[in-house]
């Protein structure tokens, strides 16, 4: 028989092994730690040193019209005359006293013949700029140009010595997580340094152009204009805005990207405007109900909804179309085609990728200038429609009709509209949630026109029958185009 046997560890062995393993954790304990201090600056203080010489405090005067002894009340009121006359009264028919009102912001200087960026809001309306250095020394500035898409602006002053500048960085570079450091003018307080991280990348405030840099150091009005800067002094953001319920520093700070600001400068520098490039198309998200409608693999790219007249239709870009690829780059999404495209020069001819029908196309596209752009409605065809009724149908919680000239009449449709005109929807239908409303125009079905109602019965049966899932329409709501997708129902 065999015998089991089981080998017993001697506890005085047991405990050494153990306090060897309690050893071993400590000293892996320690190195992690030790990889996180050296990450970990043990001051800002030289940074501070390096790059605050370059970084100014702005003050701007602006003249205010209206005396500063005019006592206000409601127009047509009937104190109106008694308090006019007081006023008269009081100024003994001398002109009214000026006033002047003004404002602080922060700036930093890019070049050592006095170029300084800053932020369009801190110096919009004024009609005298000055410039504090560092050494206290106050120089008047000058508009080179201002960006209000971007709320940038330039300014030059003149100094009879070369002055200290800071260079921009990468932003694309920067990681959430990495150590950023603000320094301003908050609160008008003079020269102040702030610390924190990246607290994400990507965001977007109000602006087409927005690639905001989030950071948790404080920053507080005046500080508006100032620089961001990386570990290595370089400015990787200019602080333009805050999120607060109080006005002052929550932790919620956003620095536009260095990457969008020193293409901005560099315009504002060479031209004292901007000038970005022009496709002309107008542009929507794709999302994964479109994506599956129109046979795309992926949820990304713009869908483009509308193609006035401009370099897009002069190349053969067409509504429907997703736009994939923008001279060589992928394009995720509307608001990576719209910074792609107004990088570009003005004038260059890129290759563009769309996907229609079921495969991809490459156009090659000339692209213009937004700033000299003027979207305008494309003329009618003249198609004078009969007004003859034809029947209504009622499909996907739409009651559909032909578009007459009494509904065109009734919900202000253009003449150059054509389509199927939408007379009721279903407050409870999926139609409803995708915002479809009386009065719309539905023109395409699969990206097909569709003339009569019927035409939109028979697309939406075809694809059912084809065992799609969904169906794209192309809808005309207030004189501006978006494709819907709609889930078909079983």
């Amino acid at each position: 028989m065999n015998q089991i046997r089981t080998a017993a560890i001697p506890v005085a062995h047991a405990s050494r092994m153990f306090m060897a393993l309690l050893a071993s954790l400590a000293l892996m304990l320690g190195a992690a730690q030790s990889l996180r201090a050296q990450n970990m600056p043990n001051s800002f203080a030289d940074l501070a040193a390096e790059v605050s010489p370059a970084v100014v405090n702005i003050t701007t005067s602006t003249v205010i019209n209206r005396p500063g002894d005019q006592l206000n009340v409601p127009q047509g009121s009937p104190f109106d005359d008694l308090f006019k006359e007081f006023t008269d009264r009081n100024n003994r028919g001398r002109p009214a006293p000026e006033r002047r009102g003004t404002a602080l912001g922060s700036g930093f200087i890019i070049s050592a013949d006095g170029y300084v960026v800053t932020n369009n809001h801190v110096i919009a309306d004024a009609d005298e700029i000055e410039i504090e250095l560092r050494d206290g020394t106050k120089l008047p500035a000058t508009i080179v140009g201002t960006d209000e898409r971007t709320d940038l602006a330039l300014l030059k002053i003149d100094a009879d010595t070369p002055l200290p500048f800071v260079s921009f960085g990468n932003s694309d570079d920067m990681r959430v997580g990495d150590w950023v450091l603000a320094i301003g003018n908050p609160l008008g307080q003079g020269f102040s340094v702030s610390a924190g991280i990246v607290s994400a990348r990507g965001r977007t405030l109000s602006g087409s152009y927005d690639d905001f840099i989030q950071t948790d150091a404080a920053i507080n009005r005046g500080n508006s204009g100032g620089p961001l800067f990386n570990m290595k002094g370089e400015v990787v953001g200019v602080n333009t805005a805050i999120l607060s319920p109080s006005g002052g520093s929550i932790g919620i700070g956003f620095s536009m990207a260095s990457n969008v600001v020193a293409g901005v400068v560099d315009q504002l520098e060479q031209y004292g405007e901007t000038r970005r490039g022009w496709l002309g198309v107008r542009i929507q998200t794709v999302t994964p109900d479109i994506a599956d409608a129109i046979g795309l693999d992926t949820v990304a790219g713009a869908l483009v909804t509308d193609v006035p007249d401009g370099p897009a239709a002069d190349a053969g870009i067409q509504a429907g179309d997703v736009i994939l690829r923008f001279d060589g780059k992928d394009v995720e999404d509307t608001r990576e085609l719209v910074r792609l495209v107004a990088k570009a020069p003005v004038g260059a001819s890129v290759r563009v990728v769309v996907f229609r029908d079921g495969g991809t196309q490459t156009l090659l596209v000339t692209l213009g200038r937004l700033e000299e752009a003027v979207l305008t409605s494309a003329e009618g065809n003249g198609r004078t429609l009969t007004p003859t009724e034809v029947p209504q149908f009622t499909i996907q919680g739409l009651l559909l009709g032909q578009l007459t000239d009494r509904y065109r009449e009734q919900f202000m449709i253009s003449p150059d509209v054509d389509g199927v005109v939408v007379l009721e929807v279903d407050e409870g239908s999926q139609a409803a949630e995708k915002g479809l409303r009386p009065g719309d125009v539905i023109m395409e079905v699969s990206q097909n026109p569709v003339r009569v109602p019927k035409d939109v019965v028979d697309r939406i049966e075809a694809a059912r029958d084809a065992g799609r899932r969904s169906i794209l329409l192309l809808v005309r709501s207030g004189g501006s185009g978006r494709f819907v997708a709609l889930t078909l129902a079983e």
